[in-house]
């Protein structure tokens, strides 16, 4: 059985830094108790923005410059990082990469993705259908005591959209 777990963008940046909320800063010790107690692959991914990140379609709807690759903001947070050997930089919100990262990590396709982190109706539901469609055939798995919104009904009705497409919350 082939299980990896992906922790979604739990960087300062979305934690207590300039995207921070307290729901987010609320999940940081499931997420480590989460990654301490699971048996399989962990990869954390990286929502990852250079300087020019304003005049990006992202930057110029959310003008709030985050996540810039080699600031602080950028890093995992710090209870969590000893934990990310597995990484993956992404530019936007979901990877496109990630499958095939997967792929090459497993030596095959995974038989359960469980999703965590960071933000539920954003980058954690991106990855979820992303996954979904990449590998319809594996059980894809959200722990919703594991994830934050922007706000709680956003998070909310996140969660409720992955159940509609067969994915499994917690």
């Amino acid at each position: 059985m082939k299980k990896v777990l992906i922790v979604v963008d739990m960087q300062n940046d979305f934690i207590d830094g300039a995207l921070g909320s307290s729901e987010a800063q609320g999940i940081v010790k499931n997420v480590l108790a989460k990654i301490e107690n699971f048996d399989g692959e962990v990869v954390f991914t990286l929502d990852t923005h250079g300087e020019e990140y304003l005049s990006t379609q992202e930057g110029k709807k959310l003008p709030v410059p985050h996540c810039i690759k080699g600031t602080s903001g950028w890093e995992i947070h710090p209870r969590l990082k000893g934990f990310a050997k597995n990484q993956i930089e992404k530019p936007t919100f979901g990877s496109v990469g990630l499958p095939g990262f997967l792929c090459d990590l497993l030596n095959g396709e995974p038989d359960i993705i469980e999703l965590v982190g960071l933000c539920t109706d954003i980058c954690v539901i991106s990855n979820a259908m992303l996954l979904k469609a990449a590998f319809p055939e594996a059980e894809i798995v959200v722990d919703s005591s594991c994830c934050a919104g922007v706000t709680p009904e956003s998070h909310k009705t996140a969660l409720d959209s992955m159940r509609a497409v067969q994915i499994e919350v917690l």
